[in-house]
């Protein structure tokens, strides 16, 4: 079974397209949340989610969005909840509000969170993976640091796909991953977007210059 595997969206329409583009034929895609935030396409992004019935775990800018809590000391994150909020209806608030904070598939053997298995809010860089992190599951998927990584254990493998929409490990190309559940494997991809559009968007909408600066260096 080939799994496509998404993260940290952040409401970038323009990445999350080539992506799905360059994606090869899969059996499943699963995302390990933030579909929303920083970004001007919220709703699109929620959409195609949905549309494809992708099983998806709430991120901290999907909570913030469905809490109205934003983010009061980094301006870039709160400015990208406030406009989603502005533009998403009740109807896709009311699906981001349905996201778990953790969810199982495929029989049991996949299991997704987005920060760490006992918290959704720390970050787990790929210098603290371990096989520690793995409970019953084959394979741990996690996003939140948007760093592309993955290790293989004797007891399974931890994966973290790199984000969709806003990379943050110095590769600016739209990041996400695919497992081969037979053969226990998982290939990193990236993929070129066009981020001079995605940050005119940014600067149409009135969302921080600083917001679309940062996708041009992946940081």
């Amino acid at each position: 079974m080939l799994v496509g595997v998404l993260s940290d969206i952040h409401a970038n329409r323009i990445a999350l397209d080539a992506v799905l583009d360059d994606m090869p034929d899969v059996d499943a895609m699963v995302c390990a949340g933030d579909v929303v935030g920083y970004n001007p396409w919220p709703a699109e992004c929620v959409d195609e989610m949905r549309s494809h019935d992708v099983p998806t775990v709430m991120g901290n800018h999907d909570r913030a969005v469905v809490t109205e809590t934003g983010f009061g000391g980094n301006g870039m994150a709160d400015a990208g909840v406030r406009y989603a909020l502005d533009v998403l209806d009740d109807d896709r608030i009311e699906w981001l509000a349905g996201l778990p904070e953790s969810r199982y598939c495929f029989d049991g053997r996949v299991r997704i969170v987005h920060g760490h298995p006992d918290d959704p809010n720390r970050y787990t860089y790929p210098s603290l993976f371990s096989a520690r992190l793995l409970g019953e599951e084959d394979v741990l998927i996690m996003g939140h640091t948007h760093v592309q990584a993955h290790e293989r254990f004797d007891e399974g493998i931890v994966l973290n796909p790199g984000s969709v929409g806003q990379p943050r490990d110095g590769e600016p190309t739209a990041a996400y991953a695919l497992v081969d559940l037979e053969a226990m494997t998982v290939s990193e991809r990236r993929v070129e977007y066009d981020i001079e559009s995605v940050i005119e968007e940014i600067e149409a909408v009135g969302l921080p210059e600083a917001t679309g600066a940062r996708l041009r260096k992946g940081r």
